[in-house]
């Protein structure tokens, strides 16, 4: 599986791939992108199995990314790692079409628990 990993810190970026292979993911194809318009191409070009975007993002924010994406027919499984979390926020993921919002800090088991089902 192809794994996007979007978010505009490339030091975070790092850390999310670092515990996906924690969470014993590391055998999957991560592919990266520094914010939303980027993620987008990227997920048109690749094609991946699941994208994990942060929320805030200049230029594209990570929530606008879900509806271009859902908007153009793309029902690529779609997760948030973010630093914001309400239940507005939550609502607002999931009436989007999010499949989970995973609040930062994060840990492998946390991982292991909102992508073990996806990611087998």
């Amino acid at each position: 599986m192809k794994i996007l990993v979007a978010d505009d810190s490339r030091v975070m970026r790092q850390i999310v791939i670092r515990t996906l292979r924690q969470a014993d993911f590391g055998d999957h194809e991560i592919i990266e992108a520094p914010d939303g318009a980027a993620a987008f191409e990227t997920v048109g070009a690749e094609k991946p199995d699941l994208v994990l975007s942060d929320w805030n993002m200049p230029g594209m924010t990570g929530i606008e990314l879900l509806r271009a994406l859902r908007a153009g027919g793309n029902e690529v499984p779609f997760g948030f790692i973010t630093s914001e979390s309400s239940e507005e926020m939550a609502k607002m993921a999931t009436d989007a079409g999010a499949l989970f919002l995973i609040v930062k800090p994060f840990t492998a088991d946390i991982f292991r628990e909102q992508l073990g089902s996806l990611l087998g």
